[in-house]
């Protein structure tokens, strides 16, 4: 018998799970590599097994689809055809002439290394993280992004406080409010900066996907009777305490987005919880060469990049929440399996999935334009405000360098003022910087997609006759631990 293609896909969240499924059950051999424990990523997040949860089920919704998922992964690994590799932390994907080699770290300490070798190709399915804008107090102990007081919960049933302020803008907030109010936190109110004017004006386009409204009128429901204070229109412009946050300041917006005067009130909370929308993780795909259209990762209708051998689905290729990150990956997925195995493609096999992605993707690109952060956000940064938290970087100096220096892009205002040069490199600080130089928000690109050890890069690239093909380290190969903070530009 011919031995099945083989794919690598980077990932186990909704897009990966379900490129896998869809690869495995075509013919391709699947390695599912992912840095979590456990697949589903942050949408199915599971808590540990340890902590003895329950009802897992009542911090999801669509747990019914992530029943299947699972149990469709057990049966693949159960059959041989797919691999699943837990605690891979994924630097870098090689291209060789005999194929892909992935470059990932073990464990928790993410010291150890090992190689993944995927001849036939590579999917990407890197998921996305939140974006968060700076304002006076932010970098404040019990200041939190909202997917991280969400992984918390969903993650380690733990509340981070008991008194909590959700604030920013996006869909998430509304999750995060009602899932932190049912745990038993008093959010003492959910601070939305959308203009309810964006969504009355874009309704026919939002109408489009009930299931999606109706999904949001569930959560307010929810926000209503756990009585918790909607503020729309609204924004935070400064966090307050001395050890750890104490209370926070909200105020309304005009028609402009501008704080509008006297409309300032200050609310008690030792929790706040905020996020300015999501990114996608285009890291590995710009280290492969695959164009990035804006912040997103470019693909055609297969989900393919423009790198041979490499297919792309989920947030990375744009913003758009659980379900279509599921058609997506199914598109990925099929169109892997049969390009690999040397047959034609047929769209029919998944034109169920390609209309519900276009829709999804139309309706996404509404809330897009609806839920964008309001448009002076940056009036609200004072000078001596901290915008890049690795390197100490203040509002003033970025001002300064635009103003004073001359600088007139991100990778200008980096090289004078070492915004963006710390052990993030500019994933939280990128787009306040660029917003604070008044330039376009794109990917930036880096070199790897997290820290490495320098023993690490020593030793990459080496043929290694003992390697498990699949990803198995050699217990012997130990790396040399010796973490550096080396900033190489190649924007």
């Amino acid at each position: 018998m011919t031995e099945r293609p083989h794919i690598a896909v980077i990932g186990a969240g909704p897009a990966g799970l379900a490129a896998t499924l869809a690869a495995a059950r075509h013919g391709l051999r699947v390695t599912l590599i992912d840095a979590a424990p456990e697949a589903g990523g942050q949408f199915y997040r599971q808590p540990a097994a340890g902590l003895g949860a329950r009802r897992p089920q009542a911090l999801h919704h669509q747990w019914r689809s992530w029943q299947r998922l699972r149990e469709g992964l057990d049966r693949h690994i159960a059959t041989g055809h797919v691999h699943h590799l837990r605690d891979h932390h994924v630097w870098f994907v090689e291209r060789r002439p005999e194929g892909f080699t992935v470059h990932a770290l073990l464990g928790p300490e993410q010291e150890r290394p090992v190689e993944v070798r995927a001849a036939a190709g590579v999917l990407l399915a890197t998921g996305g993280y939140e974006k968060v804008l700076p304002f006076p107090g932010w970098t404040l102990p019990g200041v939190v992004t909202a997917g991280g007081a969400q992984a918390m919960l969903k993650g380690g049933l733990v509340l981070p406080g008991r008194t909590a302020v959700v604030a920013g803008t996006g869909p998430l907030l509304l999750p995060v409010a009602a899932g932190l109010a049912a745990a038993g936190a008093r959010v003492a109110a959910l601070v939305e900066s959308a203009d309810p004017r964006s969504f009355v004006r874009r309704f026919p386009a939002l109408a489009a996907r009930p299931a999606k409204l109706a999904e949001g009128a569930g959560y307010a429901a929810r926000l209503v009777r756990h009585r918790v204070r909607t503020l729309v229109h609204h924004t935070v412009v400064e966090a307050h305490g001395d050890q750890r946050l104490e209370a926070v300041t909200v105020a309304a917006l005009d028609a402009e987005g501008r704080v509008r005067p006297r409309t300032r009130r200050r609310i008690d909370c030792d929790t706040l919880a905020v996020g300015h929308g999501m990114l996608p993780h285009t890291d590995l795909a710009l280290g492969i060469g695959c164009r990035v259209d804006g912040v997103a990762v470019h693909v055609d209708d297969e989900q393919r990049t423009d790198v041979p051998g490499v297919w792309a689905a989920g947030e990375a290729t744009g913003i758009g929440g659980a379900v279509l990150a599921l058609a997506e990956g199914h598109i990925a997925g099929r169109s892997a399996a049969a390009r690999l195995s040397g047959a034609a493609p047929d769209p029919n096999g998944w034109a169920g999935a390609a209309g519900a992605r276009a829709e999804l993707r139309r309706f996404f690109a509404t809330l897009d334009e609806a839920y964008a952060p309001p448009a002076h956000w940056a009036e609200q940064v004072t000078d001596d405000t901290v915008v890049c938290r690795c390197e100490e970087v203040t509002g003033g100096t970025i001002r300064r360098a635009v103003t004073e220096l001359g600088a007139a892009d991100v990778r200008t205002v980096k090289l004078l003022t070492r915004a963006g040069m710390g052990w993030c490199q500019g994933r939280v600080c990128g787009p306040a910087v660029a917003g604070l130089a008044g330039c376009p928000e794109t990917a930036a690109r880096r070199p790897f997609a997290r820290p490495v050890p320098l023993g690490v890069l020593a030793r990459a690239g080496r043929d290694d006759p003992e390697a498990d093909p699949d990803g198995d380290p050699d217990p012997e190969a130990e790396a040399d631990a010796v973490d550096v903070d080396v900033d190489v530009d190649h924007q």
